[in-house]
């Protein structure tokens, strides 16, 4: 075994959660190995939109983990030498009816409270946001510190600035087995690894590298759409979403036809630094298919008109579909596993990768090197998931 070949730590996954873990590892001065079976980026983290956002997580913990991410985020705009085309305009959610618009005026007072920028916003606030909303939608939210960046770009900006803390890193690398004795040994399609610490940051496939140590890990992968459109003038300069958004992304019940509910739909629009912009979203459970489905982004499309009917001159470049690591109360795991010291798993983010990735990557250094955590950690915990017996 080559000294190039042992770490103090081994990070797998290079998706934007691994890259921020090998970022923060690297930086606190572990030795560390990156190891990714493909290419930087090339699974979830380059199938997705770039929201880092608060608007749409839950009040309490969920939303104050987000917070910590976005501060993390603007250092390292500063930290990085590498753009990654951050832009720090807030985000909306808005409201189809008086019904969702009562919801969000109560939305807006829980997150106040909590100390969040939030704003609630009346019909007249839309059009000057965008001329091109429906003349029906009775206004929304805004949270001031939501912001965008390119995931894609983030990555390589993370992996860049972590090399020069000494970061090595193995992509065409596959994990086929894992093994503990006094340290970890990591076979792979492109050699032998060691290590005495091991993060699992695979997302989707994380179950897979937790059973080569009999471990169950309990995320599924959630597929969603992606439609890249293009016309000649901006739709809007911000994020928007839905307020029904909330409502599929937490399993809670809205109006809307059957096929939009079908399919998990939820009008999402980001603006993207070429001027394009992407349409989401939906929600599926269908295993592993990553195929595009038709019916899906006609939906999809069906429900950007739906709020925005003035922009039905809007050409679709392309279509794609990512997976999200979906657990079952909404939470990531960012834990060590008590059963398997050393070893640790930082998934499980479903739609949140992009929001959570950076706090993450700060948690599992923290945890790494015995500190005490950014944010309490103890909602995120592996065992959690333990059922407990029926008596």
């Amino acid at each position: 075994m080559s000294k190039q070949n042992h770490a103090e730590v081994a990070i797998i996954g290079g998706g934007i959660v691994g890259s921020a873990i090998a970022y923060y590892v690297a930086k606190s001065g572990i030795d560390c190995v990156l190891i990714e079976k493909n290419d930087i980026a090339s699974g979830t983290s380059s199938r997705c939109d770039g929201n880092i956002t608060i608007v749409d997580k839950d009040p309490g913990f969920d939303s104050l983990m987000s917070l910590k991410s976005q501060e993390l985020t603007v250092d390292l705009q500063h930290e990085l030498d590498l753009g990654f085309e951050y832009r720090a305009l807030g985000s909306l959610l808005v409201c189809e009816n008086d019904n969702e618009m009562q919801a969000a005026a109560e939305w807006v007072d829980i997150q106040t409270k909590a100390g969040l920028k939030f704003k609630l916003l009346d019909r007249e606030d839309l059009r000057q946001e965008s001329p091109y909303f429906a003349d029906d939608i009775p206004g929304g939210l805004e949270c001031e510190t939501d912001s965008l960046i390119n995931p894609y770009l983030f990555c390589y900006s993370l992996i860049d600035k972590a090399k020069q803390y000494g970061l090595r890193v193995q992509t065409q690398a596959e994990v086929t087995g894992i093994t503990k004795k006094e340290e970890f040994t990591i076979e792979t399609t492109n050699g032998t690894f060691t290590a005495k610490k091991v993060v699992n940051a695979a997302g989707v496939w994380a179950p897979f590298i937790g059973k080569m140590l009999d471990l169950d890990i309990p995320i599924i992968p959630r597929k969603g759409h992606i439609i890249v459109g293009a016309r000649q003038k901006p739709v809007m300069m911000r994020n928007v979403m839905e307020f029904g958004y909330l409502m599929n992304k937490f399993g809670r019940d809205r109006i809307v036809d059957k096929r939009t509910e079908k399919h998990g739909v939820a009008l999402v629009l980001e603006p993207t630094e070429s001027q394009n912009f992407l349409i989401g979203s939906s929600r599926q459970f269908v295993g592993y298919d990553g195929r595009i489905d038709m019916n899906v982004v006609e939906t999809m499309a069906m429900r950007a008109l739906r709020f925005y009917p003035k922009m039905d001159d809007f050409t679709m470049i392309r279509a794609y579909t990512g997976f999200r690591p979906w657990t079952e109360d909404h939470l990531p795991i960012v834990s060590e596993v008590e059963q398997i010291p050393g070893f640790y798993i930082a998934a499980g983010h479903e739609g949140d990768g992009i929001s959570l990735a950076t706090v993450t990557g700060k948690l599992i250094e923290e945890l790494i090197n015995e500190k005490t955590t950014t944010i309490p950690t103890d909602p995120l915990r592996f065992d959690r998931f333990d059922k407990v017996p029926v008596l």
